[in-house]
């Protein structure tokens, strides 16, 4: 057994989704390039797993408008 990660993952720039088992808590982070794609894999998700947007993150930070 190892110590835990204390450093903060950083993102790539993206647009990001979370898809998650029903029930679970955590889930997995995906990354596509543009919003075209992850309109399209949010679809393809959306039918067995609980699908959250999380937005484009740029440089490591959520990008707002």
């Amino acid at each position: 057994m190892g110590r835990p990660a204390v450093k903060e993952v950083k993102l790539k720039s993206g647009f990001y989704i979370e898809v998650s088992s029903s029930g679970s808590q955590k889930g997995i982070k995906i990354r596509r390039e543009t919003q075209d794609q992850i309109k399209a894999l949010m679809r393809y998700y959306e039918n067995s797993y609980q699908v959250r947007y999380l937005g484009e993150i740029e440089n490591g930070k959520v990008k707002t408008k």
